[in-house]
């Protein structure tokens, strides 16, 4: 049987990047060249905001005190989460050192970025989260300056929630800024905080493009696109909550692809028939987010089976992939295209996106193809190292010599000649490139 599309997108989740990459361009490079005065007039002009660029403590304690205190516990349990889910993940990575021949030792050494620029959207949704996983994560990694940056309101600032999450979460520098203005600002390294080594954290098409174009100067986590997710739903499925959870993705951004992949016709036709109520029931704003997500960008496909499901699931290489069927630790062998996998009805990618302790921060529009989402390993370098006693060296010497001279590269082959001759005189090596 070959898949049967019920609902099939006309639009994909590109935006007109070329008119976006110009402005981009234009403002990273005003603001190059015109240090902090052309990036708090980027400021003005954008966030509509006067106040202090980098926040004191003790406007950070009296955003604190606007929190409640309920709030506050959920913040707290959510980033205890994150810490101890990052903790785990960079235990992963250890130093490594061994003899690869008798007296040549090779080591790997784990050493985390000094500067992490970590963003946190504040704009039409509040991402509290994102101050959550992009710091944490930071922290636990050991970045010795981390600067969290969020977009302020007029006359109010970063939201208190943002700035609560971030500093707990262990923000050296809170900067009340957003847009291109801020990741330009802590890429250059203006108002005094040093130039990060990496920006993470989700935002906007302008925050992505910016992100992008200085992707090669500063590190980044990734090249994000619009959020998508992908539910993979049998028979044993509740249509209202897989119906649910995909309207609870589309709220995103109007051009937020879901998709629904079954091997129940009946399944698919009555999600298809809960949807549109459960948008219609949404916040104004997030309904009609929902609304063209779902009308334009989202997919119902039947498969035959479970094997073709899981193939066309890896195909599309969800951001977020839920599996709601039966037999889940066959899916979890047997999937391996996702940013985050959600196993289970108990389980939803909200709580990935809130609270659970996995990095909400993932790879889109395919990528997971190739890569996974934020991590503790993105702030870490792994380098590697070697020493040799004059006895090791002789053998590494001999091939080195000979394989630069096969390639052509006569400079490398006389780095290992001056060392063999000086070690070892009196002794005779053949040398050359057949020898």
């Amino acid at each position: 049987m070959a898949r049967e599309y019920l609902k099939k997108a006309h639009l994909t989740s590109t935006s007109d990047a070329s008119d976006v990459r110009d402005i981009v361009t234009k403002i990273l490079a005003d603001i190059e060249a015109g240090g902090d005065k052309a990036a708090l007039e980027y400021a003005a002009k954008f966030d509509n905001y006067d106040g202090n660029i980098i926040l004191t403590p003790a406007e950070i304690a009296a955003a604190s005190d606007q929190v409640p205190e309920k709030l506050k516990a959920d913040i707290q349990f959510a980033q205890d989460n994150v810490r101890r889910f990052a903790e785990a993940q960079k235990a992963t990575v250890s130093d490594v050192e061994l003899e690869i021949v008798p007296g040549l030792i090779a080591g790997q050494k784990a050493i985390p970025v000094d500067t992490a620029g970590c963003y946190a959207p504040g704009g039409r949704y509040s991402h509290i989260a994102s101050a959550i996983m992009t710091v944490t994560t930071a922290k636990v990694a050991g970045c010795n300056h981390i600067i969290a940056a969020s977009p302020p309101r007029p006359g109010v600032g970063i939201n208190p929630a943002i700035v609560y999450a971030a500093h707990i979460s262990g923000a050296d520098t809170i900067l009340a800024m957003g847009g291109v203005q801020a990741i330009a600002a802590m890429t250059f390294g203006l108002f005094g905080l040093p130039s990060a080594n990496i920006l993470v954290g989700p935002g906007n098409q302008f925050v992505a493009e910016a992100k992008r174009t200085l992707f090669g100067r500063v590190g980044i986590d990734m090249i994000a696109g619009p959020t998508d997710s992908l539910i993979l739903a049998d028979k044993t499925a509740d249509p209202f909550i897989v119906a649910t959870d995909l309207v609870s993705q589309a709220e995103h951004g109007y051009n937020s692809p879901v998709w629904l992949v079954t091997d129940d016709r009946a399944l698919a036709e009555k999600v298809m028939e809960l949807v549109p109520g459960l948008i219609a029931d949404l916040p104004q704003v997030n309904s009609e987010n929902a609304a063209a997500a779902w009308r334009d960008y989202a997919e119902v496909i039947v498969c035959a089976d479970r094997a073709e499901m899981a193939a066309c699931s890896d195909e599309y290489a969800p951001e977020h992939l839920t599996v709601q069927a039966e037999d889940l630790d066959w899916w979890l062998n047997r999937l391996s295209c996702y940013g985050s996998l959600f196993l289970g009805e108990e389980t939803t990618v909200s709580y990935g996106d809130k609270a659970s302790g996995t990095n909400h921060v993932l790879p889109t529009s395919g990528a997971a193809s190739y890569t996974g989402g934020l991590s503790v390993h993105k702030y870490m370098k792994i380098v590697t190292w070697q020493r040799a006693t004059r006895e090791g060296s002789k053998r590494v010497g001999q091939a080195t010599a000979r394989i630069s001279r096969l390639e052509g590269m006569e400079g490398h082959a006389r780095a290992a000649d001056v060392r063999l001759a000086k070690y070892f005189p009196g002794e005779n090596f053949d040398l050359s490139a057949n020898g």
